[in-house]
């Protein structure tokens, strides 16, 4: 009996479209390795963002894309994720033990970015990534109430803080810092400064992503924060209300200025569905972030409904994603998680790393 081609099978995963990426995986260069033996098959996947709920699935589908092969006769599919450094902006220099750092903005406030920020920072460690979320908003610092937690960092030698850990992430926040009822009257050089010492001397630990939960606006504190902090990219947060859209035009042209890739829109609140009846209603009007996608050739994430739960769940300081795992709600998150990491897989690579440093000594 005659052997499989290597090129038929190459060309037969050149048809399968990763979902995530929205290309094939030999356009992706996931495909590392296709091994032939007579009839047998194997091949290898590396995938370059965390997808543990989606592997499974993945697997099964090759194999059954391979079955149609003539002639075919043993199949192996290996599916593996590898998690890289992403390239930063031209003046700076990526974060020790921090591999990508991913900003998630908004134009205006009350469009539930902290939420978002949080669900999917636990999305993101749900698909098999250590996480860390850093809460940058000085003014109104929530990630705190969010993830349960209270009480000032540990340090151990009196320099760098630990990072507080809930449900597996490394979190840390002006709020671990300062009583709930003192009100932050600070001014932007203060705010920025004291960012900068959240971010640097905070001990992580081999983070594959640190989830930067932004002030809203546009205005100094953002700008100077996309200009001094090493940001591999950025989402933008809105919902399909025309003034919130505006404003959220503004942070995508923020971005753009100080050359930080923006790897997509998530559009909240996008529906209000009826914890009675069921009934579904576009509260804040419809299609707008699509548009908005379309608009600025970006991704449309995904959206996420308005949702009473999500909100309850937030509050209580168990998000969604590890209060009710299983539900709807939790994987929408985990889908917007995948195909963020994964539109960040497809940037360019952070090789500062790579090159030796040149000395010159006099000899």
């Amino acid at each position: 009996m005659a052997g499989i081609d290597k090129v038929v099978v190459e060309n037969l995963l050149k048809t399968f479209i990763d979902p995530n990426v929205a290309t094939d995986l030999v356009s992706a260069k996931s495909v590392k390795h296709i091994a032939i033996d007579g009839a047998d098959v194997s091949i290898k996947i590396e995938l370059g963002y965390p997808a543990k709920s989606y592997l499974p699935e993945l697997k099964e589908k090759l194999a059954q894309k391979l079955a149609t092969l003539p002639g075919i006769g043993n199949i192996e599919v290996i599916v593996e994720v590898n998690i890289v450094s992403h390239a930063v902006q031209k003046t700076l220099k990526p974060l020790p033990n921090v591999k990508n750092i991913i900003a998630i903005a908004s134009g205006k406030g009350g469009v539930g970015k902290s939420t978002t920020s949080v669900n999917l920072a636990l999305a993101l460690a749900a698909e098999g990534a250590n996480v860390g979320i850093l809460d940058a908003d000085i003014y109104g610092p929530s990630i705190p109430t969010m993830l349960g937690l209270s009480g000032k960092p540990e340090t151990l030698d009196g320099k760098m803080m630990l990072p507080k850990v809930s449900f597996g992430i490394q979190t840390i926040s002006i709020g671990y810092m300062v009583d709930p009822d003192q009100p932050m009257i600070w001014r932007g050089p203060m705010v920025t400064g004291a960012l900068q010492q959240l971010l640097t001397q905070t001990q992580w630990s081999n983070l594959d992503y640190l989830i930067i939960d932004l002030p809203p606006g546009t205005g100094d504190i953002q700008l100077t924060l996309a200009q001094q902090i090493p940001v591999s990219g950025a989402v933008v947060v809105t919902t399909p209300q025309d003034i919130a859209l505006i404003d959220a035009q503004r942070g995508i042209g923020m971005f753009e200025k100080v050359n930080v890739p923006i790897l997509g829109l998530v559009e909240n609140m996008s529906i209000h569905i009826c914890s009675q009846c069921g009934h579904e209603e576009a509260i804040f009007g419809q299609g707008g972030g699509l548009a908005m996608s379309e608009k600025n050739d970006i991704e449309l994430l995904g959206s996420l409904p308005l949702d009473i739960n999500i909100r309850k769940l937030a509050d209580s300081g168990r998000p969604t994603v590890v209060a009710e795992p299983d539900s709807r709600a939790a994987e929408m998150y985990k889908a917007i998680a995948r195909k963020m990491a994964a539109k960040l897989a497809m940037r360019t690579r952070d090789y500062s790393g790579k090159f030796p440093n040149i000395v010159i000594q006099n000899t």
